[in-house]
């Protein structure tokens, strides 16, 4: 079983684009969206949900208000300000904000009444989709919810398993944007990381950073420009930073006004511009793939 990543230093350069168009043309892939913080690969493969489960990311405190004194010692050793003395039925009591509440068990530990305890905190869900192309494995984390590397991991592990359920002998993982810690638990045993870039100044410099982030799992990695042609000087930048390191460029895609309009639609309307000068070069990239796996 091989597995492919597709990661890009930052959000909007094309990524979620070139793992749909892998997806397209891989038989009997596994696909997993490991963009848990803010997904949209359902966008292009219209996945139709058949399993969905919580995810349960990390604890946070309840405080049972007919134990509770109100002897302030939570409260005092809280260092997230989670806690606080609320009046009610003539007398105070502490209650936790579930926005602040980190689940350290601080408060557990110093309470003289035994009234805190520690539950389980659901923060998302994660789902398994049929898809015209494959199973897919996605997920989706809460705003502002912690633990969206042990989401990832998750999403992947569940991937990884539906590929030997199937006989599947290729996992696409969709990665996240950046070089945070979902992205690294997304590269971690991958096979081939494919880094999507875009020719501008920031770009650059996106690139530098996933490369470096990628380099230092000792895991193979080629690089592909999107929007090559917009910004020729910074492409060649590009092209010179990733020989550089040794990275084969496999793939300048143009950019195609054609088929951002095509995907403006849909799902559907992007799949009759398969032959637009876009995805040709997305097929080329996938090919080039092959001989690198």
């Amino acid at each position: 079983m091989k597995e492919i990543v597709v990661v890009s230093g930052k959000g909007g350069t094309g990524k979620t684009t070139v793992l749909a168009r892998y997806a397209e043309i891989a038989h009997k892939a596994v696909i997993a969206d490991c963009d848990v913080d803010a997904p949209n690969l359902h966008m292009l493969l219209s996945p139709r949900t058949r399993h969905r489960e919580a995810f349960v990311g990390s604890k946070m405190a309840i405080v049972d208000p007919d134990k509770c004194t109100d002897c302030g010692k939570c409260e005092e050793l809280c260092r997230y300000d989670a806690i606080s003395a609320v009046d009610g039925d003539g007398r105070k009591r502490a209650v936790v904000d579930i926005d602040s509440c980190e689940g350290c068990g601080v408060c557990v530990r110093v309470c003289p009444e035994d009234a805190i305890d520690m539950r389980d905190r659901t923060v998302g869900e994660w789902f398994v989709s049929d898809t015209g192309h494959g199973t897919m494995i996605h997920a989706l984390l809460e705003p502002g919810a912690e633990n969206s590397g042990r989401l990832v991991a998750m999403v992947k592990h569940k991937a990884k398993m539906a590929a030997k359920e199937n006989e599947a002998e290729l996992v696409l993982v969709d990665g996240p944007p950046g070089i945070g810690c979902p992205v690294i638990a997304a590269l971690a045993g991958a096979n081939i990381v494919v880094i999507v870039a875009e020719p501008t100044v920031s770009g650059l410099s996106d690139f530098r950073r996933i490369a470096d982030l990628a380099g230092g799992f000792n895991i193979k990695c080629a690089l592909v420009v999107n929007k090559a042609d917009l910004n020729n000087d910074v492409t060649a930048s590009l092209l010179e930073e990733a020989t550089t390191r040794e990275m084969p460029c496999i793939g300048r895609i143009p950019y195609d006004e054609e088929l951002l309009a095509a995907m403006a639609k849909g799902p559907d309307a992007a799949r009759e511009y398969q032959g637009c000068p876009a995805m040709i070069e997305i097929s080329k990239t996938y090919d080039a793939l092959q001989w690198i796996l």
